[in-house]
């Protein structure tokens, strides 16, 4: 009933699972996508045997469950789906409907997102959705159903984000994520056998509920679009343990999320119909290396269905037409999966396609295994200077709510610190690191409290000039501030739960990370991995920092001309600015934010459902496209500190001056 490979646990139930049959068996003899195939060809002997080396390789990585995992999922599915039923039963009664009648009300659990699709790896969450009748309201959801999966035996770590853009209940049942939405449909009764693709669904159905929605409705047309399930399904599972790999799988973040990869797989698959999953693998970076961003990844022609929804359409919206790497989700109402996308997560995401690309010509061409394609590419030797995020809260469940809201935020620090003309790139690293326990000390001298402290780099790249001063206080300020304002108005800031932002040289690294971390990341850089530099098709991208270039530091003739340049850089309200200083006693230049005194609600704003369960975190609920005007509480004592400078490697070029205030 519940399994994701035989395509009854999703939006679509049983007619998805025929329709992906039937795709599976056209072959070529139907066009699927916007264009006809570029190439109808049969796989050759060769092909099949990259194939099986390629599902060896992902092996030892993970991504495939056994059957009684599989089963495990599927039981603990089940057992939702029954509470689900318990629940409205129990709810429809209190409201005073007969009880005969509150039997047939149903209520039913879809599954969607990696489940649904079958890429999923072991340990891996499920993106579920709750389906109840029109008699069942969202407070009922949150309030009663709520309550009753915290009492169950299996629930531990359940949390309501009501707030969120798409809203959800985050529980962990027996062992397994589970991220579960809520839909409230227009219609007295929800069978088993109900299927969510019809459209009229929609109509008069709460913003909410159709965005909910959209995450069932997107997989089930993405599954039956493509010609092959099984290599479609194979092919997706290597271009998302790449992605993972190579740090660009983060919707939050700025990169694409995972139903964005499903969609560009699924084109590739469209383009290739006959095609294995190696060759598919091989394709997809000889397409998406080529793409012309931004014309938009389409599965098919969008619907011409007219609810009143809004859709992406860039001749009728003006902020559609600012997006940099659409990809278009197929079902109505259609909206771009990768709005988050800034300028440096696209140089990023063009420059390990355009890798991609020539490794697999090597793999094809038999000079490298498969292996070589999911080997992580040097992050920390790239660049020589860094913004460090520092995250700390006193314990456990609140250090989770609030990481997830940071995280779901520095899109908006990236925006701001490209914004500012001598940065080339500022280069995140979705991986969340923890700080090392020699690092962690109490604030205040709170003692004996413990500390938890959870660590974001974002890698620097100036643009090559003499003299160059950089002074990025404002985007600091403006991000932590924006960050607190907004864990007030959704009433989740705690005692001890505080930013702080730190610019740190590459040297100093070892006081956050664990020090057999970076000797791999070396013997990477050393090995060629790290030193690829950002030169896409797509635009001017820089260099990167390991070349002779040089980015260090250099030092400071006066502290008045630090004063001096401050006062320049703050009398432009579009500069961005932030503290990054140098210290030859080793002192890192720090930002710590306090809450504010008085902060005002973040505007919230919509923004397109990203239909796998990531845009769910409560700080989703801002528009990619806001800007905050902000202010820092200042009290700080390091707020005013300008470090000593410190003595820099010597560089081939002059390198820039980046200052704290």
């Amino acid at each position: 009933m519940w399994s994701s490979s035989n395509g009854s646990g999703g939006g679509g139930g049983a007619s998805a699972a025929a329709a992906a049959a039937a795709a599976a068996t056209t072959g070529s003899n139907k066009t699927l996508g916007m264009t006809s195939a570029i190439s109808l060809a049969e796989p050759k002997p060769e092909d099949h045997t990259k194939t099986v080396e390629l599902q060896k390789a992902l092996e030892p990585y993970n991504v495939f469950e056994d059957e009684s995992e599989l089963n495990h999922r599927m039981e603990i599915l089940s057992k939702l789906n029954t509470l689900v039923k318990q629940w409205v039963r129990d709810v429809s009664i209190s409201k005073n409907m007969p009880e005969a009648l509150a039997e047939k009300l149903g209520g039913k659990i879809y599954t969607f997102g990696s489940y649904r699709l079958g890429v999923h790896h072991k340990g891996a969450d499920i993106d579920a959705l709750c389906v109840a009748p029109r008699n069942i309201e969202r407070q009922d959801y949150f309030g009663s159903f709520f309550e009753l999966l915290k009492k169950q035996p299996e629930v531990t770590e359940c949390r309501a984000v009501e707030e969120a853009f798409v809203p959800v209940i985050k529980m962990n049942f027996d062992g397994i994520e589970i991220d579960l939405l809520f839909a409230r449909l227009a219609l007295k009764e929800i069978p088993d056998n109900f299927d969510l693709r019809d459209d009229m669904l929609l109509k008069n159905l709460d913003p909410k509920s159709v965005r909910s929605l959209n995450g069932c409705r997107v997989t089930d047309e993405i599954l039956r679009l493509v010609p092959n399930i099984d290599n479609f399904r194979l092919a997706l599972r290597s271009i998302k343990l790449w992605a993972k790999k190579h740090g660009i799988y983060s919707n939050s973040l700025g990169y694409f999320g995972g139903v964005s990869w499903a969609m560009l797989v699924a084109r590739t698959c469209q383009l290739y119909p006959n095609a294995v999953a190696a060759t598919l693998v091989h394709k997809f970076f000889l397409v998406f290396s080529r793409w012309k961003w931004p014309q938009p990844v389409l599965l098919k022609q969008p619907d011409t269905v007219n609810l009143g929804f809004q859709v992406w359409d860039p001749r009728v919206n003006v902020q559609d037409r600012f997006h940099l790497m659409p990809i278009i989700t197929p079902a109505y109402p259609q909206q771009n999966s990768t709005f988050n996308v800034s300028s440096s997560t696209r140089k990023v995401m063009l420059n390990e396609f355009n890798r991609g690309m020539q490794i697999t010509d090597e793999i094809m061409l038999g000079k490298a295994g498969w292996d070589k394609l999911f080997e992580a590419p040097s992050f920390f030797f790239k660049y020589r200077h860094f913004i460090v995020l520092l995250v700390t809260s006193n314990n456990a469940d609140d250090h989770l709510e609030w990481c997830g809201l940071v995280e779901s935020k520095i899109r908006y620090l990236i925006q701001n610190l490209e914004r500012n003309l001598h940065i080339n790139l500022a280069h995140v690293n979705p991986k969340c690191f923890e700080q090392q326990e020699q690092n962690q000390k109490d604030d205040g001298g709170e003692g004996g409290k413990t500390t938890l402290c959870s660590l974001w780099f974002i890698g620097l790249e100036f643009e090559r000039s003499e003299n160059l001063n950089v002074d990025l206080t404002e985007s600091i300020q403006n991000f932590t501030d924006a960050v607190h304002k907004h864990a007030v108005h959704i009433k989740v800031l705690k005692d001890g739960m505080k930013i702080e932002a730190r610019h740190v040289r590459r040297k100093q690294l070892n006081q956050y990370l664990d020090p057999n971390l970076l000797k791999r990341e070396r013997k990477n850089s050393d090995s060629g991995l790290g030193s690829t530099a950002l030169n896409t098709s797509g635009g001017a991208a820089a260099g990167n920092n390991t070349s002779g270039s040089g980015t260090t530091l250099r030092k400071r003739q006066s502290s008045e001309a630090l004063q001096a340049a401050v006062a320049s850089k703050k009398g432009r309200n579009d500069s961005f600015d932030h503290s990054l200083s140098n210290s030859s006693s080793s002192q890192q230049s720090s930002i710590s934010t306090t809450t504010p005194a008085a902060p005002a609600p973040t505007p919230s704003a919509e923004a397109p459902a990203n239909g796998d369960g990531e845009a769910v975190g409560g700080a989703e609920s801002a528009d990619a496209a806001a800007a905050a005007v902000l202010t820092l509480d200042e009290s700080s004592s390091e707020m005013n500190q300008v470090p000593n400078s410190t003595t820099a490697t010597p560089a081939p070029a002059p390198a820039p001056e980046v200052v704290c205030s």
